[in-house]
């Protein structure tokens, strides 16, 4: 079994932290959030918990330290779980081959990539596409973005190790893994299935892994 290395175990410390302690002292958030997304009451503090998730810029609940905090929370026990297991699979690997310093650059630049590509498509859906308005008041969470960002490091790291797949449970090789979930994502994406997952950023995600890496490559600064 992979050892968990000690910044992964931070980083899943600190998701589990801020899932139980948003939800202890803010609250699980509003039953009916139609009623805020569409509606005229901008109170920020109806969001509860999810006042921590990241909002449109233009929404009026967008507050700055949201393009952090999102990164951070997630929506149910299945949302924080999958992530955090997938972070402890294919970030532990990287980690121990780059070490804690590089091993954050590289979690941040694909999380703040993947919300940078979400953002700018959710611009072309609202003002080329004919996106309602009211749906900048939807908000992003979770630590997805930053995971399909380890998931492109970890294909590119070791394309020739093998990944055994739970539906259907056959083993396939990283590389070839990495390419059938990005062109998945981007599909769902581009064809609008899978209403409340925002497919863009986990594409978003993987692309700046991929790029990251590439330009560390040629500059010959993959391993240092």
């Amino acid at each position: 079994m992979l050892r968990i290395t000690d910044t992964v175990k931070h980083l899943i410390l600190i998701n589990i932290a801020m899932y139980f302690g948003t939800l202890f002292l803010l609250g699980q958030g509003p039953e009916s959030p139609m009623s805020l997304i569409a509606g005229d009451n901008y109170n920020l503090g109806d969001w509860q918990r999810l006042s921590l998730a990241m909002f449109y810029p233009e929404s009026p609940f967008f507050r700055p330290y949201q393009i952090i905090t999102h990164m951070f929370m997630h929506a149910s026990i299945g949302h924080l779980f999958f992530n955090m297991f997938a972070l402890y699979m294919f970030g532990s690997a990287l980690e121990s081959v780059w070490g804690r310093s590089k091993f954050l650059k590289f979690y941040f630049i694909t999380g703040l990539g993947a919300l940078a590509l979400y953002l700018g498509v959710k611009f072309i859906e609202l003002n080329y596409m004919g996106e309602p308005v009211y749906s900048e008041n939807i908000p992003m969470l979770g630590a997805s973005g930053a995971v399909f960002g380890l998931l492109a490091g970890f294909g590119f790291m070791f394309p020739e190790s093998r990944i055994m797949l739970l539906i259907p449970p056959i083993p396939m090789k990283a590389k070839y893994f990495v390419l059938i979930f990005g062109a998945i994502e981007l599909f769902l994406g581009i064809a609008n299935i899978g209403s409340g997952i925002a497919h863009f950023a986990h594409v978003g995600g993987a692309l700046f892994g991929f790029l990251t890496l590439y330009y560390w490559k040629s500059d010959g600064n993959l391993y240092s």
